[in-house]
């Protein structure tokens, strides 16, 4: 068995942790300043994996991004996948023209108009989600 891993905070360090958990973030965030400070205060992998239901290779990623990139690290980095092609101000856009123009339009219709006016291409199916999605 390899060494055992252990974080050492300064007073400062470790007062920060403690106050994450009364701010308004992500309860992720809190659980792995938490997981830090007891690594900190000599609880072992083991017990903080046993303590949170965790398993032990996710308490070691989260102290070893904490050595890597300290506060930052607690946070999750941005999703891969496909980003939005649309902005608000576009389904703004949309809702403006459905309130001024008298007719109505389905949803092929009002892609086909996103199209034309703003040269973004969305899905019938995609754009009835998003509108759906705002309400």
């Amino acid at each position: 068995m390899g060494t055992r891993l252990r974080v050492f905070l300064t007073h400062e360090q470790d007062r920060n942790l403690l106050n994450l958990r009364k701010q308004d973030v992500p309860q992720k965030v809190k659980d792995r300043a938490e997981v830090i400070r007891l690594n900190a205060h000599g609880w072992y992998v083991e017990n903080i994996a046993a303590h949170f239901d965790w398993h032990e290779k996710t308490v070691r990623k989260v102290l070893h991004q904490w050595k890597n990139l300290g506060l930052e690290g607690l946070w999750e980095s941005p999703g891969r996948g496909g980003k939005p092609k649309w902005k608000d101000s576009d389904i703004v856009f949309l809702e403006e023209c459905l309130r001024q123009e008298p007719r109505t339009y389905n949803s092929s219709q009002l892609a086909l108009k996103l199209k034309t006016e703003r040269n973004i291409q969305m899905s019938p199916d995609r754009l009835r989600r998003v509108l759906k999605k705002g309400d």
